[in-house]
C-alpha cells in the first residue's frame, strides 16, 4: 500500500511540474515582444547587395536572410505570406527603395504595428531619372546629350569626392540623414517610380547605403556600435578602391558604349561616362516598341560594337532577336540585384561579382 502511495505522489509531482513548465513557456500571443537580450539581431533583407553589406558590417551580430530566393526576379518578387509572417518577427527589414522593391507599401501597411523596423538603404542619395537613360539614348542627340562627361570630371576631382563624401558622410548630414530615416514609415515611395533604383552599382552611394545600414544595426544593438563603425570604415574604403578601379578601366577606354539588355548600369553612365544602349527599360518587363527595337539595333551597328551585354540570367527574348540581328557576342555583366544558385555556391560577394563586372569591361570597352 506504501508502495502505491508513493507511485502516485511521484506522478502528482511530475504532472505539477510538467504543468508549470507549460506555464512558464511563451505562448504565440507573446511573440511579438521583443527579447533582444538575445545576441543577435534577426534581419530580413531584399537585395544581394543590403545583404551581404548587412553581414560585414553585423558581423558576429546579425543572423541575415535575404527575402529573395536566389535567381528570383527581383523587380517582380512579391513576398508569400509565411515570409511576411518571418519579416514581422524579425528586428529589421532592410529593403533598397527608390521604387524598386514593388511590394513595399503593401508591406508597410501590413507591418505597420509589428516589431520589425523598416530601414530604407537607399534614404539620402539622390536618385537619376529614369528618363535620362531609359529608352532617349537612341537618338542621334543622344551624344550630345551626354553632358555627364563634363559632369563626371567634375565628380571624379579632389573636390568632388571630399565634397561629396562630406556631404553623404558629414557629421553634420550624418544627424539629417538619421532624422530622415527616421520617417521611413511616413516615406512616400510614389516620387520614386519614374527614377531609376539601381543605386548599388555606384560604389559611392554604396556608401551611404552602408551607412544607412550601419545606423540602422547601432541603434538595435547600441553595445555593438563602435564595432558596427569601424566594419563600416573598412567597407567603405573597400567601396572607395572599388570607385577607384572602375574610373581608370572607364576613362581609359577609347569607346565608352555599352549595349545592354536591360538599363542597370545608369548611375555608371553619370559618374564615369560611358553610354548605355539599354534594349530593356529600368525593368526587364519594359520592352521597347518594334521602331524603337530597329533603332536599337541601327544604333549598335553603327558602333561597330562587337558584344551584347545579359544579366546573370537572360530573360527577354527581344535581346535575343538584338544579338541575332547585330551579330554581336554575348556576355555577362553581373547587376548584383540578385545572386545566382552558381554564385551562391562560390561564396561570391559584392566586391568579387563587381570586381569581374571590372574583368567584362575590360573586354568591352577594348579598342575596336
Amino acid at each position: 500500500m506504501r508502495t502505491k502511495s508513493i507511485y502516485f505522489t511521484a506522478i502528482l509531482i511530475i504532472a505539477l511540474f510538467m504543468s508549470g513548465c507549460n506555464k512558464g513557456a511563451p505562448s504565440s500571443s507573446n511573440k511579438n515582444v521583443k527579447e533582444h537580450t538575445s545576441d543577435t539581431i534577426k534581419i530580413y533583407t531584399t537585395i544581394f547587395p543590403i545583404e551581404d553589406f548587412t553581414k560585414k558590417i553585423g558581423g558576429k551580430y546579425v543572423d541575415v536572410k535575404s527575402i529573395y530566393p536566389a535567381g528570383a526576379d527581383a523587380h517582380t518578387f512579391e513576398p508569400t505570406l509565411k515570409m511576411m509572417m518571418n519579416m514581422a518577427d524579425a528586428d529589421l527589414f532592410i529593403y533598397n527603395g527608390a521604387g524598386f522593391e514593388t511590394f513595399i507599401e503593401k508591406a508597410e501597411k501590413t507591418l505597420a504595428n509589428e516589431k520589425v523596423k523598416m530601414v530604407e538603404a537607399s534614404n539620402g542619395i539622390e536618385l537619376l531619372s529614369g528618363h535620362d537613360h531609359d529608352h532617349e539614348e537612341h537618338g542621334e542627340d543622344e551624344h550630345g546629350n551626354h553632358d555627364h562627361d563634363a559632369h563626371e570630371e567634375e565628380e571624379h576631382g579632389d573636390d568632388d569626392h571630399g565634397d561629396h563624401e562630406e556631404e553623404e558622410h558629414g557629421d553634420d548630414d550624418h544627424g539629417d540623414h538619421e532624422e530622415n530615416e527616421h520617417a521611413d514609415g511616413d516615406h512616400d515611395h510614389d516620387h520614386h517610380h519614374d527614377q531609376d533604383p539601381h543605386v548599388w552599382m555606384d560604389p559611392i552611394h554604396a556608401i551611404k547605403m552602408a551607412e544607412n545600414i550601419k545606423v540602422a544595426l547601432s541603434e538595435a544593438m547600441p553595445s555593438a556600435k563602435d564595432e558596427f563603425e569601424q566594419n563600416f570604415q573598412d567597407l567603405k574604403q573597400k567601396l572607395e578602391q572599388l570607385d577607384v578601379d572602375l574610373s581608370e578601366v572607364i576613362q581609359a577606354a577609347e569607346h565608352k558604349d555599352l549595349l545592354v539588355s536591360h538599363a542597370s548600369y545608369g548611375y555608371w553612365e553619370h559618374r564615369y561616362g560611358i553610354h548605355q544602349i539599354s534594349i530593356t527599360g529600368l525593368s526587364p518587363e519594359n520592352e521597347p516598341s518594334q521602331k524603337h527595337l530597329q533603332t536599337i539595333i541601327e544604333t549598335a551597328k553603327e558602333h561597330h560594337l562587337h558584344y551584347i551585354i545579359y544579366d546573370q540570367v537572360p530573360s527577354a527574348k527581344v535581346v535575343d532577336t538584338v544579338q541575332k540581328e547585330t551579330g554581336t557576342k554575348p556576355i555577362t555583366l553581373h547587376n548584383l540585384e540578385y545572386i545566382t544558385e552558381d554564385d551562391k555556391s562560390k561564396k561570391e560577394d559584392y566586391f568579387s561579382l563587381m570586381n569581374k563586372n571590372i574583368d567584362t569591361l575590360k573586354i568591352v570597352l577594348e579598342n575596336e
